[in-house]
């Protein structure tokens, strides 16, 4: 940037060069002559309040003059925007914040890249009670019966207000028939193979099995040994609350008294020795 005269003699310079008058731009431009007579004079008082830069700009657009590049002489027509000076107050707290900030911020990358001892090991406490709540619950134990129920997740209770929970599993097709006594119909099912049957029942009852061997009996929580094999028939008779009433066992037989003529000394067929 240069600072060749004021913009008056520039812009007059630019008239004179380009050989115009100053009524042909005052026709050309709209304007009075004695504005043009003020402008080329500095005579900034002479143009009307806030119109002394609009109108120099204008003059020199036309006259090809770059009042940009004269700031220094431009910086001098009223209506140029005057900085207020600095506030040292205003400079003194902006720089304290910008202090905090940074101060700040090399703690945070401290804490991040190189952490204590202690404040690691708390973090790693917390990471691992964090992943502790995150992990789902452990899963049911198995039944223990064979063939469980698919979806089975919690045990029902053995004995309620519904009746005595029986539950029958089959590795082959198996005809049921069940007898309540407290006046509920017969029912009869075909069971097979991935195909368990549980219900509850109410009162003393009776279960049939044609094919026993196949079949695991549960009753009230425990299983049935009954003990038949494949293709064999079975009865069981159950209380109100599930026990399973066993037919009386027959006394087993005595054992026979040996004969004493059987316990004699094979040698002393010949008789007694001499």
């Amino acid at each position: 940037m240069r600072d060749d005269g004021t913009v008056g003699a520039l812009l007059h310079e630019a008239r004179i060069g380009k050989g115009l008058s100053r009524e042909i731009l005052a026709l050309e431009l709209k304007l009075p002559v004695r504005h043009i007579e003020a402008i080329e004079g500095d005579d900034w008082e002479a143009l009307p309040p806030g119109r002394a830069r609009p109108l120099a700009r204008q003059l020199a657009e036309r006259l090809g003059v770059d009042l940009e590049f004269h700031t220094g002489a431009f910086q001098v027509v009223p209506g140029a925007q005057e900085w207020a000076p600095p506030d040292p107050r205003q400079e003194r707290l902006e720089r304290m914040v910008m202090a905090g900030l940074t101060v700040a911020s090399v703690l945070v990358v401290l804490w991040l890249v190189v952490p204590g001892p202690s404040l690691g090991r708390k973090t790693s406490v917390n990471a691992f009670a964090v992943q502790a709540r995150l992990q789902p619950p452990p899963p049911p134990p198995p039944s223990p019966a064979p063939y469980p129920v698919l979806g089975e997740l919690l045990p029902e209770a053995p004995l309620n207000e519904q009746g005595v929970l029986v539950s029958l599993r089959a590795m082959d097709t198996c005809e049921v028939k069940l007898e309540s006594s407290a006046g509920d119909p017969p029912q009869a099912r075909t069971l097979r193979v991935s195909e368990p049957w549980q219900f509850r029942v109410k009162g003393p009852f009776s279960l049939a099995l044609d094919n026993a061997g196949v079949v695991n009996v549960e009753v009230a929580g425990q299983r049935i040994p009954h003990g038949q094999n494949v293709g064999e028939a079975w009865t069981g008779q159950f209380d109100a609350e599930g026990h399973w009433l066993r037919p009386p066992q027959p006394p087993a037989p005595a054992a026979e008294p040996p004969d004493p003529a059987n316990s004699a000394d094979p040698d002393d067929e010949d008789g007694p020795t001499p």
